[in-house]
């Protein structure tokens, strides 16, 4: 389902990369998305999961981008805050008997597949250097 993660990974890694030098406390970051750091926390260690970012602990602590923004693009940000999308499925399962309720989820996720495939290639062309470089 389309989550905020992939706009809160974004907006995490735009701004370690507008300031390459400089370890970012959650706290600071959070109050850039306007959100709870615990969730800005969640999404870095999810970074540091996928080996992005490196964090310090004490009073000059933080988070820090160690990937080459040129390297990473923003379909690999999609890759790793998502399978992939889908825009959902009926709680209740279709009738089989029903023509349409038969074949709605194999035919729906063949649209989501397509979904997913033009989504990749449009990612696949921005650098995050090339987004942070908008700012």
């Amino acid at each position: 389902m389309i989550s905020g993660k992939f706009a809160i990974t974004t907006h995490i890694l735009t701004l370690l990369a507008k300031f390459p030098n400089e370890f970012m406390a959650s706290d600071y970051i959070a109050g850039s998305l306007n959100i709870h750091p615990v969730l800005v926390r969640k999404e870095i260690a999810n970074l540091k999961k996928h080996n992005l970012v490196e964090s310090k602990e004490g009073k000059n602590g933080g988070v820090k981008l160690i990937a080459s923004p040129e390297k990473i693009t923003l379909e690999d940000v999609f890759k790793i805050t998502f399978d992939k999308a889908t825009l959902g499925f009926s709680k209740n399962e279709p009738n089989p008997e029903c023509p349409v309720g038969k074949n709605i989820n194999s035919n729906l996720n063949d649209l989501y597949e397509g979904i997913n495939q033009t989504i990749s290639k449009q990612l696949q062309s921005v650098t995050l250097a090339e987004f942070t470089e908008k700012f």
